[in-house]
């Protein structure tokens, strides 16, 4: 009997943690979805017009060229350093394997204030502040550690006997990694990806110190935006941002297998 309520006690306390997560999300869909020109829950009429608005307005389209821009150099960019790391730290243990894990992850600690400010001192020296260059490193600070870890958990359960295997018959080490390796961890590497992805989409105060008039994404526009009042278009925008997670989401599921999507990663 009490461990039934014991029982009972933690789903409720889950699905009021759910609710609570998921609340937001669907106020803000559903504000996206508003005919008045007001933020209002529950929306007063449906309609779609604020969608066509935002087709229509050059500033959110291209503020959402540039985080699709800045998020993709970002994924590539960390996943490039941070499934190379997790390969180089893939034999070292004790407590040279700890230390260097230890230092793959300490930009998650530094506050996104601290590198946003750093880093536009440092790109001011080159000129290259409000560039997407500076925007992609950026992010790619946050990012990289969080593909390193991914990588590096999904390594840590693959079968190296089998790329040495691979080597031994003669295989070149990139034709061992990318033919052996690779096919049987893509799902590790596929969550790794879209990890860096989402990261980068929704990063703000790194953004807001180093991008320009011309580079500016999604969250500084919205910043800029709500600044002024409240705007149906940052609930629409935030909408078509979070249905594209999702479909990013399903398509990975879909590619390697929702089973081994969550057990490989």
């Amino acid at each position: 009997m009490r461990e039934s309520a014991i029982n009972w006690a933690f789903r409720l306390l889950i699905t009021v943690l759910f609710a609570f997560l998921i609340l937001p999300l669907i106020i803000v869909v559903a504000t996206a979805f508003d005919a008045s020109g007001a933020v209002v829950f529950p929306p007063e009429a449906f309609s779609l017009r604020w969608f066509g608005v935002l087709l229509e307005s050059p500033d959110w389209m291209r503020s959402i060229a540039n985080s699709l821009l800045v998020a993709t150099g970002t994924t590539a960019l960390s996943m490039a350093v941070g499934v190379t790391a997790a390969l180089g730290t893939r034999r070292p243990d004790g407590s040279v394997g700890k230390a260097l894990t230890a230092l793959a992850v300490l930009p998650l600690f530094v506050p996104g204030i601290v590198i946003g400010v750093t880093l536009l001192t440092f790109f001011s020296r080159f000129d290259l502040q409000g560039s997407y260059l500076a925007l992609v490193v950026a992010h790619s600070l946050w990012a990289t550690p969080l593909t390193f870890s991914v990588s590096q958990a999904t390594f840590a359960r693959f079968d190296w006997t089998i790329q040495e295997a691979a080597l031994d018959l003669g295989a070149s080490p990139t034709r061992a990694f990318l033919e052996v390796v690779v096919p049987d961890v893509r799902a590790g590497l596929l969550v790794a990806a879209l990890v860096a992805f989402v990261v980068s989409l929704q990063e703000f105060v790194m953004a807001l110190f180093l991008s320009g008039p011309d580079t500016r994404t999604v969250p500084v526009q919205a910043w800029n935006s709500l600044r002024q009042g409240l705007d149906p278009l940052v609930s629409v925008v935030s909408t078509a941002l979070l249905v594209a997670v999702v479909v990013l989401v399903l398509v990975g599921s879909v590619a390697v297998g929702v089973e081994r999507l969550a057990t490989d990663a």
